[in-house]
């Protein structure tokens, strides 16, 4: 196997196991475990870990990032608007729906960002960016309401995180893009989970509630927090760096098959016909833009990451 196969099965993966995440999230939350607690106990866990493969890869960076007060600064800022609030609204969202949904309702990201970046340069969108929208758009609609105008089959908070935590998660993608190409991936999400933890544990103060704990509910740890976000986490990473960001990007968007898949499986949920067209609409929007990216990316010689 060459490289180029092994990083593209190493990011497939990486996306697999970011959509058993999030019906990790909601299994265990199914058994008493409130999101409070969970944002919390992710955050650290992963923080720790995270940080301590940077520091072993790397060293110097984790000792510049820290003198950088600039840096230490945006990171911050990071770890609370991009970090904690997209994990608080991710699982919010599941809570409140299943995972399958939350996680394609998220996946409108990247249309908030092609939204943001034409309303930032003045210029407007291109054919094909319009067409994203509106397939997006569409497909929002059918999965809120199965098409009947007057009434949700989504619960309206489940529909109102899931839409935040796209807004959240443009912000994950926007907010540290400066920083980790100075400082490393590893080094500024290890420091952004532990800040994040430090910051998401004093405004909840999870040692309030009663956390149960047996078999299954580690096992649903091991899957969020394990497979779901260390091991998802370091193997984008690698895949990535055999196959390119771009390539990499495209190749991870299997994350919201895989999490309907792991939510009909794992968890018995069901999907609606007008839930299957919305979630293909919303999912070939999300195609149409990273394709376009892609295409013009190789055109000008150059490798733009669109997902760190």
């Amino acid at each position: 196997m060459n490289e180029k196969m092994k990083g593209t099965l190493l990011t497939l993966i990486a996306g697999v196991a970011w959509g058993l995440s999030g019906v990790s999230g909601q299994f265990v939350m199914a058994r008493g475990v409130n999101v409070e607690c969970l944002t919390v106990l992710r955050l650290v866990l992963s923080g720790i870990v995270l940080l301590a493969l940077a520091v072993y890869q790397n060293p110097q960076q984790l000792k510049n990032l820290l003198t950088d007060k600039k840096a230490l600064i945006r990171l911050l800022l990071f770890s609370i608007f991009g970090l904690v609030l997209n994990q608080v609204a991710y699982l919010t969202a599941i809570y409140h729906s299943n995972a399958g949904t939350a996680t394609v309702l998220q996946y409108l990201c990247p249309i908030l960002v092609l939204v943001y970046v034409c309303l930032r340069r003045g210029q407007k969108p291109t054919v094909v960016e319009v067409a994203a929208i509106f397939l997006a758009i569409i497909g929002t609609f059918l999965i809120a309401t199965h098409g009947q105008i007057h009434q949700l089959a989504v619960t309206p908070k489940g529909l109102f995180w899931g839409l935040f935590s796209a807004v959240t998660y443009a912000l994950y993608i926007l907010l540290p893009t400066t920083i980790i190409k100075q400082y490393g991936s590893l080094t500024v999400m290890g420091i952004s989970m532990l800040l994040g933890s430090i910051e998401a544990g004093l405004f909840f103060q999870p040692w309030k509630y009663a956390m149960p704990f047996n078999g299954e509910i580690f096992w649903g740890l091991v899957g969020i927090v394990g497979v779901g976000t260390i091991f998802a986490y370091t193997a984008f990473l690698k895949g990535v760096s055999m196959v390119g960001q771009v390539n990499g990007s495209l190749l991870a968007s299997i994350e919201p098959i895989s999490s309907i898949f792991f939510a009909v499986l794992v968890v018995n949920e069901t999907f609606y016909p007008m839930d299957w067209v919305g979630m293909v609409l919303i999912l070939f929007a999300v195609l149409l833009i990273s394709v376009k990216d892609m295409v013009l990316v190789r055109q000008k010689g150059k490798i733009r990451p669109l997902k760190e």
